[in-house]
């Protein structure tokens, strides 16, 4: 993609505007996963390389425009600093006058972290005005925030637009994978999405099938398409309201020569609870009393098979309810065996969503994986083929 990256730009006492994806888990006031902060390092340091004077934006939850103390970005400051092993100083508001003083008193190779954009109604309702306050305090602007650019947000869109914009090494990154992995990768090409509900992912799967080679489906989102097929699937969750679209998408992939894998057998218990007798089945071998809440070993081999064959891999969604053993078996299997093929240089393989890095944690592959994005909505609404505006604001 015809993007501005970092190793294009002067930076040398520049003033940069970086905005990050600060938005992490927090228990009693501290951060509990500095994961996101990790990501952030490699574009820092190369601004700082640079000479830059490095200025943060960010969100943090959902303050709805209004200044909520307890969503400020003060408790990431210190650290963030452990993580860069360098002083991170803070300013309490992103605009006005403390963030035109904290920025005066910057010099190259200086980070400083701005507060929460959120607390002002113009970050999310993307205003001009509020973007042109933004970029008086910057020279340059990069988005090194995959996860936000799904929004048309001033931080991440209008900003863009005001000041020479560049893609961050996150950024750059998350393209780049994402570009391998279903902008031009290499055949033939398996997508596995799973997960509970079709109602979530119609528009993923409307635009995979006329993308992918091969697609398997699984999880609860299963259920749904072995119900419409006329398979009995017992007490399970089921969309059956949705069969028809199940139907529908059945037809399309058939239209666009895409192999649709559902599911050969199922694991069924009759209670979602650790530990609980489990019982394999064939499809459409349920009682009434059952819930299918994994998948088979006939349909993993099968799926490791296609894996096989493939020379690219995209994944969205476990197989089953990996959180509760026995029925992580399926999905674990089948992530260990692409994390194999991936290490052999046999397979190029993309995952994201929540669920599946998750998942792919639990399997202890993530670092295995060709690239494993944390980005949740953005990297789904890139699957349905959306152009996402953060990333769109930074094309030349």
């Amino acid at each position: 993609m015809a993007f501005r990256t970092l190793d294009q730009a002067d930076l040398a006492g520049k003033r940069v505007l970086v905005r990050v994806d600060f938005n992490v888990p927090m228990e009693n006031g501290k951060v509990s996963d500095d994961t996101r902060l990790r990501a952030a390092i490699p574009t820092i340091e190369e601004l700082r390389r640079g000479g830059a004077k490095v200025i943060l934006l960010a969100h943090f939850d959902r303050p709805k425009g209004k200044r909520v103390p307890a969503m400020s970005l003060k408790p990431i400051v210190e650290p963030l600093a452990k993580v860069l092993g360098v002083p991170v100083a803070f300013a309490d508001d992103c605009i006005g006058p403390h963030a035109r003083s904290a920025v005066a008193a910057m010099q190259p190779g200086d980070v400083l972290l701005l507060e929460n954009v959120r607390f002002h109604p113009g970050e999310e309702a993307n205003d001009r005005r509020f973007a042109d306050a933004l970029a008086a305090n910057g020279d340059l602007y990069v988005n090194d925030a995959f996860s936000a650019a799904h929004r048309a947000h001033a931080s991440t869109e209008a900003l863009a637009h005001r000041l020479p914009a560049y893609a961050g090494e996150q950024m750059r990154l998350e393209l780049d994978a994402l570009d391998r992995a279903l902008g031009n990768p290499e055949r033939p090409v398996l997508g596995i999405v799973g997960g509970s509900k079709v109602s979530s992912k119609l528009d993923l799967l409307r635009h995979l099938v006329t993308r992918l080679d091969k697609l398997a489906i699984g999880g609860g989102m299963a259920n749904t398409f072995l119900y419409a097929q006329g398979h009995d699937v017992g007490a399970s969750y089921c969309e059956k309201e949705l069969a028809e679209t199940a139907r529908e998408v059945i037809r399309l992939a058939g239209q666009n020569n895409c192999k649709l894998f559902l599911p050969l057998d199922i694991v069924v218990a009759e209670k979602l609870a650790p530990g609980a007798p489990a019982r394999v089945r064939d499809v459409g071998s349920v009682d009434d009393d059952e819930r299918i809440l994994d998948a088979g070993p006939e349909t993993v081999e099968r799926l490791c098979r296609a894996m096989a064959n493939s020379k690219t891999l995209i994944w969205n969604g476990p197989l089953g309810v990996f959180e509760i053993p026995p029925f992580d078996k399926g999905t674990l299997e089948a992530a260990r065996y692409a994390a194999e093929l991936c290490k052999a240089g046999k397979l190029v393989a993309v995952a994201g969503g929540g669920d599946t890095v998750a998942a792919l944690n639990a399997a202890g592959v993530v670092d295995d994986f060709t690239f494993v994005s944390t980005a949740g909505g953005a990297f789904l609404e890139w699957m349905e083929g959306k152009t996402l505006p953060g990333v769109a604001a930074l094309l030349k």
